[in-house]
């Protein structure tokens, strides 16, 4: 088995849409950065997760909407069997229930088809270091539902209010989609403390993910946006 989710080199990733045209087209996007290397394509959510099971990349990009398993199912199954594989959604802009119910299935990061190649690039790059990545205007709408962002804000300030204060400073910058590597250079950490304060992070905000923990940072008013 073929495991790249920590070896040096290009990104390794599985591709799952089953619309060939995007497929296609994502592809394409992802080839023109040389760090990225897509290694495998599926058209439905079980192919997904047996081609992750095979060829271990560092991230599977799965469309929300798939047969035999959809990419919510695929992304549970993925975290289970291959939890060193980050997953991301691709979605269209609107699918705002199924962005939250996938934040409970493990999620690294959300990306719009329709949005800027750049974003899909840096979205890679940025969940395949250890980052969450919500395309913006995908993060907008997830923190706005419900009762919207101010009616929450009270709600998550309470909910962070225990944190200490660098514990808040590495939850900022979560939100603001940093890696360990880059929020250890920020604060002048090594990365192995930051690891440490982002375990005590999510228990105290028993989040499951870094994503859950972005939106909270985001709704409690952490992170400019």
């Amino acid at each position: 088995m073929n495991d790249d989710t920590t070896a040096a080199g290009p990104v390794r990733v599985v591709l799952a849409d089953d619309e060939a045209m995007i497929r296609a087209g994502v592809r394409a996007i992802l080839a023109a950065d040389p760090g990225i290397e897509v290694v495998a394509e599926a058209g439905d959510g079980r192919a997904a997760v047996e081609l992750v099971r095979a060829h271990r990349p560092r991230v599977a990009l799965l469309d929300i909407r798939m047969p035999k398993l959809d990419g919510l199912a695929a992304a549970a199954e993925i975290h289970r069997l291959a939890p060193t594989t980050a997953t991301v959604m691709l979605t269209t802009f609107g699918e705002d229930d199924h962005v939250a119910r996938a934040l409970g299935h493990g999620a690294s990061g959300f990306l719009l088809k329709s949005g800027d190649p750049r974003e899909l690039i840096a979205g890679v790059h940025a969940v395949a270091d250890g980052g969450a990545y919500l395309s913006p205007r995908v993060a907008r709408r997830v923190i706005e539902l419900g009762a919207g962002r101010l009616a929450r804000r009270p709600v998550a300030r309470g909910r962070t209010a225990g944190l200490t204060e660098r514990e808040r400073e590495v939850l900022a910058l979560v939100g603001a989609g940093l890696s360990n590597a880059e929020i250890a250079r920020r604060l002048h950490l090594v990365e192995g403390t930051v690891k440490s304060y982002l375990t005590s992070i999510f228990t105290r905000l028993d989040v499951r993910n870094r994503v859950q923990a972005a939106i909270l940072a985001y709704e409690a008013g952490l992170v400019d946006g």
